[in-house]
């Protein structure tokens, strides 16, 4: 048991709302990355990057680009599945699409830095910033929350 005293549609309906506040905290950051690289190409120096740049670029422009699309599908399910009292299933597919979107948006940081730093410093340094961001996140995001919940289970 969880400790609380609610029933099942009220701790479904606890679970969206937490479920919905963790998506708007990182949904405004990837808008805002993504609408920083729509840009990009729009800029001079643009022109005059090399051909791995390029392909970089795009890497993180589509996965910013998916990253939003997992972030905002909850949405689009919770139009669908309104009044249909699914909110557990919404629940429940709603954090499958966070966590993606979680584990897209890491990729995207990582590939935006392997960018920049091949950009203004070289592509060594950029592969070298973009694993250390890597790692930082797969530490950070994936490793502590399971060692925490690893130790927060009954033996």
């Amino acid at each position: 048991m969880n400790g609380r005293d609610e029933t099942e549609v009220e701790r479904a309906d606890r679970n969206w709302s937490e479920l919905i506040q963790e998506l708007r905290v990182a949904q405004t950051g990837i808008q805002v990355l993504a609408g920083f690289l729509l840009t990009l190409p729009f800029s001079q120096r643009f022109a005059e990057i090399s051909d791995l740049h390029r392909v970089e670029y795009l890497v993180a422009f589509s996965l910013a680009v998916l990253t939003i699309g997992l972030m905002t599908a909850p949405v689009s399910l919770h139009r669908v599945l309104f009044a249909k009292h699914e909110k557990q299933t919404l629940v429940r597919v709603g954090a499958f699409f966070a966590k993606t979107g979680l584990a897209s948006l890491g990729l995207t940081l990582v590939s935006v830095v392997v960018l920049i730093f091949g950009v203004v410093v070289d592509d060594t340094a950029g592969f070298v910033a973009g694993g250390l961001v890597f790692v930082f996140y797969a530490l950070g995001w994936v490793v502590l929350p399971l060692v925490l919940l690893h130790r927060s289970e009954p033996s």
